[in-house]
């Protein structure tokens, strides 16, 4: 099964506007991939969507326990300032999926490609 970590922008623009990061959310659900997440990407989830989006305690709090039934919980042992990446290398994931230019920018990091959402659907044989 193809591993995957998403990057928080993922998450909103699944939540807030569906389109590819909800079918890969989807794909998820169905278990067709692999998402990984760790409690710092959730904390910075819940923070976008209540001081970003104005969302109320229970609006995140539901999205947030939706999002944990879909994705597997990691630890990272040695968390720097890029969550996202220590959430990649701690799952052994083979895909970021993001929408931010600068992680974008590095295209891999190690063995894992940095992807938009289209781009990982694109790879995805179903």
């Amino acid at each position: 099964m193809t591993k995957v970590v998403l990057d928080t922008n993922v998450y909103i623009s699944a939540i807030i506007f569906g389109g590819n990061p909800r079918k890969i959310i989807k794909l998820a659900q169905n278990q067709k991939i692999q998402i990984y997440i760790s409690a710092s990407i959730l904390l910075e989830i819940a923070q976008k969507l209540k001081h970003k989006f104005s969302w109320n305690t229970n609006q995140v709090k539901h999205a947030i326990k939706t999002i944990s039934k879909t994705t597997t919980l990691v630890h990272p042992s040695d968390p720097t300032d890029d969550k996202i990446i220590d959430c990649a290398l701690e799952a052994k994931t083979k895909y970021i999926v993001s929408d931010d230019k600068h992680l974008l920018s590095l295209k891999k990091y190690k063995n894992i490609k940095i992807l938009p959402p289209a781009q990982l659907l694109n790879l995805l044989p179903f």
